[in-house]
């Protein structure tokens, strides 16, 4: 299984993006959780929020509620992130990953700067 971020870019303060999380060589399954995490140059990386595959239960970091929003969707079978209202500091490289059966699988991220 490969996990394939997409959708990053250049954007102006304010502006939306929306992040794409696809699982290459296979599908998301049922218990599968999908968790969105960035990491701003010179700092940790850090958790957005998860979703459960199959309920599609959503969980945020509290520093993250608000402005970024997880979803799923069964047809496109992809995990996505939604950001709105982007700020410089969230220029990140942001990374989706799947975890499975008590694997992690990390897909190798997706870069967005935000500037004007």
């Amino acid at each position: 299984l490969q996990v394939v971020e997409s959708g990053g870019g250049f954007v102006q303060p304010g502006g939306s993006l929306r992040l794409s999380c696809a699982a290459s060589g296979g599908t998301f399954v049922g218990d599968d959780m999908v968790a969105w995490y960035r990491q701003a140059p010179g700092k940790e990386r850090e958790v957005i929020g998860t979703i459960t595959w199959d309920a599609g239960s959503r969980h945020y970091a509290d520093s993250m509620r608000g402005r970024f929003t997880i979803y799923r969707n069964y047809h496109e079978n992809r995990a996505w992130l939604h950001m709105n209202g982007l700020k410089p500091e969230d220029t990140a490289i942001y990374y989706c990953n799947i975890q499975r059966d008590s694997v992690v699988y990390w897909g190798q991220g997706t870069q967005v700067t935000v500037s004007s």
